[in-house]
């Protein structure tokens, strides 16, 4: 089957977008629990790159499958998942990387690097980490796993913030989606 990449993030609007969303069908790797499980000599890197026994995964249809079965335990580990077998996946930062953005109807839209679209709110929260001087915004995908913002989109996201009355401080540097209010500087 043919993969056809969305449309740019900026062309879309956030009924088209909701739209997108609800027309995905995964698998529902939250109710699979098989007791096989092995290794799958892969990685994702801290920048978003598969890789396969050290060698970059260079087709976006595969990663995209590949992203569509996984899941992060409570501990923190990541698995590739089906309903027999699961196979664990090192993950240095996040399994997504969030590459474009877009503010509109009071809702957040994010563009994964698997052209994956998340709408962040109340189900997909934003959060901030490392300090203040030097931090890392996620945002939850799906079945416990995240989205790192890379740098542009995260800039995107403090321009917003900015644009909404925020000084930068970190009591007013804080961003709104689907109700729900995210702070943007690390506790």
């Amino acid at each position: 089957m043919a993969y056809d990449v969305p449309p740019d993030l900026a062309a879309l609007s956030l009924a088209e977008i909701t739209d997108l969303v609800a027309a995905r069908k995964l698998p529902p790797v939250d109710q699979w629990n098989p007791q096989a499980t092995s290794d799958s000599r892969m990685r994702i890197a801290e920048g978003g790159t598969w890789y396969h026994d050290g060698s970059p995964i260079t087709r976006a249809g595969m990663v995209r499958a590949f992203a569509s079965l996984l899941r992060r335990d409570a501990d923190g580990s990541h698995w590739l998942v089906t309903p027999h077998y699961r196979q664990s996946i090192a993950v240095e930062d996040a399994a997504f990387m969030a590459v474009d953005m877009k503010a509109e109807g009071g809702a957040l839209t994010f563009r994964l690097n698997t052209d994956d679209l998340v709408v962040a709110g109340p189900d997909h929260p934003l959060r901030a980490a490392g300090d203040a001087d030097a931090p890392a915004i996620y945002l939850a995908v799906r079945h416990g796993t995240e989205a790192r913002l890379d740098r542009s989109t995260w800039l995107q996201l403090v321009d917003h913030a900015l644009a909404g009355g925020g000084d930068g401080s970190p009591d007013t540097l804080r961003v709104e989606s689907q109700g729900a209010t995210f702070v943007l500087v690390p506790a």
